[in-house]
């Protein structure tokens, strides 16, 4: 290859660089929170096998560890499966750890993530996810 043929394959490799790298950057934040949506709806399946075997759900003290480890204090499950109902408790794509209410206020439980800013409240990419309201975001 000649030096001019080299530079033509560069210049074409930074215009499609240039042409998608901005629409694959825009879509991260989308992706993280499409990421917690998964997440919330799986620990919300693992809690429902829970309360199917223990006929109760984890309380707030006992956490979502009750689906990795049996509890060894508060009301104690008495069919919880062997190996746990996760393999571990995700954190969510910030690297916060997931809310955990029993009872909810919203319903059973509530089960919730922060978002990016890991402050209650917000807007936009900082707004909370919350299991209650999933279908409505």
């Amino acid at each position: 290859m000649t030096f001019i043929e080299l530079m033509v394959v560069v210049v074409i490799l930074g215009v499609l660089a240039a042409l998608i790298m901005p629409r694959i950057v825009g879509r991260t934040d989308d992706a993280k929170r499409t990421a917690v949506k998964v997440q919330i709806r799986s620990l919300e399946s693992a809690l429902q096998l829970f309360k199917l075997d223990n006929a109760f759900y984890p309380s707030t003290q006992q956490g979502l560890k009750a689906l990795v480890e049996k509890p060894a204090s508060g009301k104690l499950p008495t069919n919880w499966k062997t190996g746990g109902y996760v393999p571990s408790v995700p954190k969510d794509p910030w690297g916060n750890d997931y809310i955990y209410l029993q009872p909810g206020t919203h319903g059973e439980f509530d089960l919730l993530s922060y978002g990016a800013d890991g402050e209650r409240g917000g807007e936009d990419n900082n707004a909370d996810i919350e299991n209650w309201s999933l279908d409505q975001k």
